[in-house]
């Protein structure tokens, strides 16, 4: 088993009312998490709003859970930067403070063509012996890794042995399945495709909406590796409304109200974020009420704080 397999938690960084991170209560989340059977937990991604952290922030968020999670749930930096250099300088920081796999994304806001995009994700698998995930999501960041070049990074690469597949197409998993075999462990990147990721092989999810329902995401992702397909679509069906949130400019803001209604953390988010108003936070908060207020049988309640 590989520290990609199982349900890796994208936690969010909550910030106080002077802007500040939160350590505390982002220590207590974690804790929460693996108290409530998640696998491991990747800091300072996208949904860590990782775009509007400081270097500083970004390694101690890796040093405040280094320490306090348990062997078995591994702790996962999120690498991302504009240039290059910054992104090799992120790795070796997170494997100093801790970090024991790194979530690697494509260069910010340069969107740069194959060879370039290839030697930008080189260089950072490189910097350290940690092993690496590719985070592929064309529609946030413009460039799109197909299977044959995560195939050609996997062979000049060791320490590239996952992938985080968030285009949304199923049957890019399969291909990379196919390509790869056991080289690559394949994790779904967007929740609401986790049901079709779980049929084509993926043996990891990046969640998103685990930070406020851990078990349901467990209970979804262990029905799909199991094999129990009805219960799998079941859970599908009432979680859907809820895991549709994690995509979209606003995804951060819609995944911290929700956390933030069951008890899980402050819906606050940095600039230029704003938090949600007026007919989108009634929207969300819609949704969220109905799935309470609907929940599929054999689904176990939320475990509030």
């Amino acid at each position: 088993m590989s520290v990609w397999d199982g349900v890796l938690v994208a936690i969010t960084t909550p910030f106080d009312d002077e802007d500040r991170i939160d350590r505390t209560e982002f220590v207590r989340h974690a804790g929460w998490l693996v108290d409530h059977g998640v696998d491991g937990i990747v800091v300072g991604g996208s949904l860590g709003e990782g775009s509007a952290l400081s270097a500083d922030e970004r390694a101690h968020l890796v040093r405040d859970l280094a320490g306090r999670l348990p062997r078995s749930v591994p702790l996962i930096a999120a690498v991302a930067a504009a240039r290059t250099a910054d992104a090799v300088e992120q790795a070796r920081r997170a494997a100093q403070e801790g970090a024991r796999g790194l979530l690697v994304l494509p260069p910010y806001v340069y969107r740069g063509d194959r060879a370039e995009i290839s030697a930008h994700f080189t260089d950072v698998f490189r910097a350290t012996d940690l092993p690496c995930m590719l985070y592929n999501n064309p529609p946030a960041y413009g460039t799109d890794v197909l299977p044959d070049q995560l195939s050609e990074l996997a062979e000049t690469s060791p320490t590239l042995t996952g992938v985080k597949e968030s285009s949304g197409d199923a049957r890019r998993i399969s291909e990379l399945i196919a390509r790869c075999g056991n080289r690559l462990a394949v994790a779904v990147g967007l929740d609401a495709s986790i049901a079709d990721g779980l049929r084509a092989g993926a043996v990891g999810w990046v969640a998103g909406l685990a930070n406020a329902f851990p078990e349901e995401t467990m209970a979804m992702f262990r029905a799909g590796r199991s094999g129990d397909l009805p219960r799998l679509d079941a859970l599908d069906r009432w979680f859907r409304p809820l895991l549709e949130m994690d995509s979209g400019p606003k995804f951060v803001q819609k995944i911290k109200l929700v956390q933030s209604e069951v008890g899980q953390g402050p819906s606050r988010v940095r600039r230029p974020r704003l938090e949600l108003s007026g007919t989108e936070r009634d929207e969300v908060l819609a949704t969220l009420r109905d799935a309470l207020g609907h929940r599929p049988e054999g689904v176990m309640s939320i475990t509030r704080p």
